[in-house]
Parts: structure tokens; sequence; C-alpha cells
């Protein structure tokens, strides 16, 4: 593992001493424990310590880098605008909003370990983390347009681990909608992050994850969150194109009516490797969680699905639902699914399952019937099973947006 890495502490700024011995401490935490193999159940369909070792050589921390370049905008709809630079904070523009009601900082607060985490990335991240945001919205303040977080990634990251943390709060009464939209070069690089939410009573989040272009990144992500009180957190990813990406969400429905919906549609290509990992923990009577996933995929593409449900024996009425659906294209792409339900109340209405298959061949010769070639009546059945996942989504203008940029992705199938 060491040979695998070349690790420049000199790089990172630490504000004293006991911090930069804190971070060479869970690194040295991180090499004892190694990268996730599927040793680890949880990680049995995406073996990392594999894909990394395979593509990565003599890989280092990335450091600040002086950004100068500009970003293309999106211009479909009015928007609120957060630029991040290979993670780090680099500037806001709140316009829509009310001054003091919407606050974004750097998080440059250091976390240090002194165990071996369950999570052997986070030790990684608390050793080498350097950029992230600590994002908070405040009492009884719903946004008037929603905030594009630009997570630009530059061209000089081949070989680079990139390491952040970061905190969204939505606080009482309070409203946000979040689009993570990444824009990354031509780099092969490594981003690890880790990042905690939190809802409060009658708050609602959504977060709508996107990718512009193919991407030769890999990516983890990390999303742990409590939800108070008749809160809702809506997740939609739709972030096809890197290379490696793995999501995994953790939230704990804390108290009542609560809910948590998780849908995503993804359109996997060569080489591409996606899974989903999802625990919704129904810890209070009342709660509801939705969780649908969609993919589509072709050449030698995988995608996975892990979803877990736990209902505590005090949640009853608990109301989840869960889904995962794949629409293969040949036989070499994979997809490979797990759900669980772990339920220790009895008043409940819990539901899971999981389907895969290739297109129905009734329906394309339907589309052909009336006129339309083999290939375009493909691509229309992939937009109409992708293009469920939208029906969640309010904004006419966000959902226009979405849904024009999912359809150039499915242009690209073959």
């Amino acid at each position: 593992m060491e040979q695998l890495f070349n690790i420049d502490f000199n790089r990172i700024h630490s504000s004293d001493e006991k911090e930069a011995a804190g971070r060479k401490k869970n690194f040295e935490l991180f090499l004892k424990g190694g990268l996730p193999n599927k040793k680890d159940e949880n990680w049995k369909f995406s073996d990392l310590n594999f894909i990394i070792s395979k593509n990565f050589k003599n890989i280092t921390n990335n450091d600040e880098y002086k950004f100068d370049e500009k970003i293309e905008l999106i211009n479909d709809f009015d928007h609120n605008k957060i630029i991040l630079v290979n993670g780090s904070l680099k500037s806001c523009d709140l316009q829509f909003e009310k001054s003091g009601k919407v606050k974004i900082e750097s998080l440059k607060s250091f976390e240090s370990s002194h165990q071996q985490l369950k999570n052997n990335l986070n030790n990684l991240n608390k050793a080498l983390s350097i950029g992230g945001f600590n994002l908070e919205v405040q009492k009884d303040y719903k946004c008037k347009k929603p905030i594009i977080i630009y997570n630009y990634f530059t061209k000089n990251l081949n070989n680079k681990i990139i390491n952040n943390s970061n905190k969204i709060k939505v606080s009482q009464n309070s409203e946000l909608t979040l689009i993570e939209y990444n824009i990354c070069e031509n780099s092969k690089f490594i981003k690890n992050t880790f990042e905690k939410i939190n809802i409060d009573k009658g708050a609602i989040l959504k977060i709508i994850n996107l990718q512009k272009t193919k991407s030769n990144g890999y990516f983890y992500k990390n999303i742990s969150g409590t939800q108070d009180y008749n809160s809702s957190y809506q997740n939609f990813i739709l972030s096809s194109g890197l290379k490696f990406n793995k999501i995994e969400i953790d939230m704990n429905l804390e108290k009542e009516k609560s809910n948590c919906y998780i849908l995503s549609g993804l359109n996997l290509s060569k080489d591409e490797h996606q899974e989903i990992k999802t625990q919704i923990n129904h810890l209070a009577p009342n709660c509801k969680s939705y969780q649908k996933i969609k993919n589509v995929l072709e050449s030698d593409s995988k995608g996975v699905y892990l979803g877990k449900i736990f209902v505590n024996d005090i949640a009853q009425k608990t109301d989840a639902y869960q889904l995962s659906k794949a629409l293969i294209l040949n036989d070499q792409a994979e997809f490979n699914a797990k759900p669980e339900l772990e339920i220790y109340a009895d008043d409940v209405k819990c539901s899971h399952g999981s389907t895969s298959g290739s297109i129905d061949e009734e329906a394309i010769h339907y589309l052909m019937t009336r006129g339309i070639e083999l290939r375009k009546a493909k691509k229309l059945l992939i937009k109409g099973f992708i293009n469920e996942i939208f029906e969640n989504i309010p904004e006419e203008k966000i959902k226009t947006f979405l849904e024009k940029s999912i359809a150039a992705q499915i242009d690209e199938i073959r």
C-alpha cells in the first residue's frame, strides 16, 4: 500500500504541530487498513483496492491551485452560483437571496481520529483533506432560486487524490435546491469526499447530481445525514460518465413524518463502473422512504445497487419502498443488486425488488411498424425508461435542462 501512495504532507497547510501529527497518524491508520476490497461485504462488487492498483501508480496529494480560468455557466434557468476548484471553495454569488440568509464558507476545521475507523477511506480523508465547504440556510427561509455548485477539476490532476469534507445544514422550516455539477478536464484522478447533512424540523433539501461530460475521474462520496420532524430529503443521482463512482448514503429519519427520496437514472458506457449504496434508517413512527434506481448499461460497463431499509421497533406506520431496474444493452454489461429489509416493527408497509433485462423487442417492432428506424426506436425506449425519474422534479425549467442533458448522453449510445 505504501508503494502505491507518495504523499507529501508539506503540501497541506496545518494550523499547528498537533494537527500535522494528527494527519500523519490518520494516514498511518489508513495504510494499516488499506483500500477496501471484495472481502468487505460493502465492497463485494466494487473491489476498490484492485481498481485503484490496476489504474494508478505513485498517487500523490493535490495542493492549492491558482485558478484563473473561465467556467462555462448554465444559462437555462436563473440560479445562484458556488465555484469549487478541485474541491476547494473559490467564489460564490448568491444574488437571488436575501443577505445573510444563506451562508457559505470554506470548511477548515480538522477532525482527527486516533483509531481505525470502520470506513478506512474516512481515515484517508481525515489525513489529507484540504478543501470543502460549510453551507447553511437560516431558519424560516426558503431559497428563491436553486444553487448550482460548479465542481470544476483542473487539467493537472493525473495520479493525484483529492480529499474534501462538506457540511450542509437546512434549518427549521427552510428550503434549498442544490445542483452539484461536475466539470472535469481530461485528467485521471481520485476524489474522496465525506459529507454531513442536517435537515431540521419542517425543512426541505433537494440535491441533484449531474456530470457535464465523460471523465477519467474515480469518485467516492459518503453522505451521512439526520432528519428532524416533518423534514424532507430528496436526492436525484444523474452523474453518469465517470470511470468509477460510488455513492454511499446513510440517512437517519429520527423524528416522525420525515421522508427520504433517492432516485437515480444512469447511462453507463464503455469501462464505466457505478455503485449506489444506501441505508435508510427508520427510527421514528410515521416516516416514509422511497428509492428507485435505474441503470442503462452498454459495452463492458458495470452497475451496482446495495440498498438497505432498517426499521426500528418503535417505528410503527413506516412506509418504505425500494426498487432497482436495469436495462442491459449487450452481453458484456453487468448489473448487481442486493436489496435488504431489516424490520423490527409489526405495523409497517415495506417492499423491495430488483429487475434486469434487455429492451422489449415487441416494443421495438411496434415503433418500427410506425416508420421509426431501429436505432431511434431503441433510444426512444431508453429515454422513456430513464425519464420517469424526472416526474418528481416540480421545477419545469430544471426538469427540461436535465432531460436535455440526459438525452445527450443517450444519443451517444451506439
